[in-house]
């Protein structure tokens, strides 16, 4: 007697499959088998449909299948202050803009309101795991959860006080607090998320990196972000900041270092060596003139490289596939040499960098048996992405984040057929206008 084929909650059976790893694999009528959340199985899809019982089948005949993007840096309630004070240097827009709006409006309304924008945003292009570094990250959170998101929040300190906390001190207390109530919610984590080395002082970053180590959890920072930054630091102490954070131990494999635009030599090679990975935030650099990463260099050292926006008042959009291609042509310039990021790199900085970044790369960023079924899936049948001759190329350079249709965390429908599941739309735009009209006055 044949036996019976085993029930499995989802088939999915795209045109394409793009594991990520190893790196340049494209399966072709291939289909991807979940079950309990997780890959149980990637196969040829004749073998599927007789090796499994699908309690559903999803047919993608035009798509590209791969995993989620991870957003590894970005603000996300700060898409309420998409648009505000645009063209500006960055202290300058920080200074008499952003700071001045956040301290009026920040509080935990504004940050749940801007994260559901945020993350709607996200999960329409693609995002299916988010590191954040915002104030109240609580409700941050709280949104998270909700829509389902994977999501690692910052427990964000910094020297002065604000609307969340009264001093760093007090940043410490409230995050070890949220960082215990979330120890049994499986897609949220937390992280240590000292602002910058010019708005956290030495003796809370000792206690970050002693909360770090007892609790296994990382630490992500803006480090050497412009030049204004470094010369300051080096005229106040006459230490690059990446030395005074070498000295406090604060740097290694559970580092994110977020921009890194000014780098020299031996902090690249440092950087290598300490484990220390990368947030490049592309656009963000460009649009405030921070300068340029050098990621041709740093990859050629072993660094790790994932992808963030940066916050939508910085960007303004929240948009991966966008950056991706930011990212591998702006890379080429820099170098001079048109080989330096390739397709295939930046895909994989978007998504399996920037798990490994996240200590969850045995979790997500890549198609594997085992992992969570964390994936998205791209209509490449639009007229921007025909002809397709390269996957990974069309993807990059090609493919906008309207052709997300298909949005899946964990095996959980967020973006079905091009609409959500999770959230609604209207209640989001409808909380977009009620800011607009308290925060214009900053604009």
């Amino acid at each position: 007697m044949t036996p019976t084929p085993p029930t499995v909650d989802l088939l999915v059976a795209p045109r394409w499959l793009l594991p990520i790893e190893p790196q340049g694999l494209v399966l072709e009528q291939h289909a991807l088998i979940v079950d309990a959340g997780r890959i149980r199985d990637l196969l040829p899809l004749a073998e599927a449909r007789q090796r499994y019982l699908p309690r559903q089948i999803i047919d993608l005949p035009q798509h590209a299948v791969l995993p989620g993007l991870v957003n590894l840096h970005t603000h996300a309630a700060m898409s309420l202050l998409r648009g505000i004070a645009d063209d500006l240097p960055l202290m300058q827009w920080l200074q008499e803009h952003i700071w001045p709006a956040e301290g009026k409006h920040a509080n935990p309304a504004f940050c749940e309101d801007g994260a559901r924008l945020a993350f709607a945003e996200m999960i329409r292009s693609g995002t299916t795991c988010v590191n954040d570094m915002y104030f109240f990250p609580d409700a941050t959170a709280r949104v998270a959860g909700e829509l389902g998101l994977r999501a690692t929040v910052g427990l964000i300190t910094t020297d002065f006080a604000t609307a969340w906390a009264a001093d760093a001190d007090d940043c410490i207390h409230k995050g070890l607090e949220l960082h215990d109530a979330l120890k049994d919610k499986p897609l949220l984590r937390t992280i240590f998320a000292p602002h910058a080395p010019y708005t956290v002082s030495d003796a809370p970053l000792r206690k970050i990196r002693r909360y770090a180590d007892e609790l296994g959890i990382g630490i992500h920072m803006h480090v050497h972000e412009t030049a204004h930054e470094v010369g300051s630091a080096l005229q106040a102490t006459g230490k690059r900041p990446w030395q005074r954070l070498k000295e406090l131990e604060l740097l290694g494999p559970d580092f994110i270092a977020v921009h890194m635009t000014q780098l020299s030599d031996e902090e690249i090679a440092e950087a290598a060596q300490l484990g220390v990975h990368i947030a490049h935030c592309p656009e963000s650099n460009l649009k405030l003139a921070s300068g340029f990463c050098p990621l041709a260099r740093l990859q050629a050292a072993g660094v790790n490289i994932g992808i963030g926006t940066d916050g939508a008042a910085s960007n303004n959009d929240l948009d991966l596939f966008g950056e991706m291609r930011t990212a591998a042509l702006v890379a080429k310039a820099v170098a001079g040499d048109p080989q330096a990021v390739s397709a295939a790199q930046a895909l994989h900085m978007a998504t399996l960098g920037g798990a490994r970044a996240l200590g969850l790369d045995a979790e997500i960023g890549s198609l594997s048996v085992g992992k969570s079924a964390d994936f998205i899936a791209v209509d490449l049948s639009r007229i921007a992405t025909q002809p397709l001759y390269h996957l990974q190329s069309q993807l990059v350079y090609a493919a906008g984040r309207d052709q997300v249709s298909d949005v899946f965390v964990a095996g959980r429908a967020l973006l079905r057929g091009g609409q959500f599941t999770t959230l609604d739309e209207t209640r989001v735009l409808a909380k977009a206008g009620e800011w607009r009209e308290k925060i214009k006055p900053y604009a």
